[in-house]
């Protein structure tokens, strides 16, 4: 029977110590979620471009459902496709640059990491979806990024002629 008892005493001890192990790793692994992040420190986000950059723990980040126009060279493969969308992707830049400095930014929602390994994220400021006041604003144009839908055309209207290729 003393065997027995131990045994018994034994598997409790291991089912309360597994108990206490996997609430640890539940408590860790949603402290670690994303979806609700908030960026304390809004100058240590760093906006690469309109709709893209570093997030204050430095996870690379893309805002969902909108574009920015590009800012790269007009002679690199990802770049702007005419001096026309670099002025305004230089321009969407500064919005939102001016949008969020000093301001609280909350990741509202995670959709996952995009194909360049960034986050696909959802940013709320003041309470308000931040993709959709860049768009309000006419410097971004709603896209649905990971949709299949072609990149919106920055280079209508343009003075200068795309760069050959586009």
């Amino acid at each position: 029977m003393a065997r027995g008892s131990r045994l018994k005493e034994w598997l409790i001890t291991f089912v309360v110590l597994a108990g206490i192990a996997l609430g640890i790793a539940l408590a860790a692994r949603e402290s670690a979620n994303p979806a609700q992040q908030v960026v304390p420190d809004p100058s240590i986000a760093y906006w690469s471009d309109g709709d893209s950059g570093r997030l204050a723990d430095g996870a690379k980040f893309r805002l969902h459902g909108v574009d920015a126009p590009e800012t790269g060279s007009t002679k690199w493969y990802a770049g702007a496709k005419c001096e026309h969308e670099r002025e305004l992707g230089y321009a969407a830049k500064a919005e939102v640059l001016e949008l969020t400095r000093g301001k609280t930014l909350v990741v509202s929602h995670s959709y996952g990491p995009d194909r360049y390994g960034r986050l696909v994220v959802d940013i709320s400021l003041d309470g308000q979806d931040l993709a959709g006041r860049l768009v309000a604003a006419g410097t971004h144009k709603t896209w649905d990024y990971d949709g299949g839908d072609r990149k919106p055309d920055w280079c209508t209207g343009r003075t200068n002629p795309p760069v050959s290729g586009s």
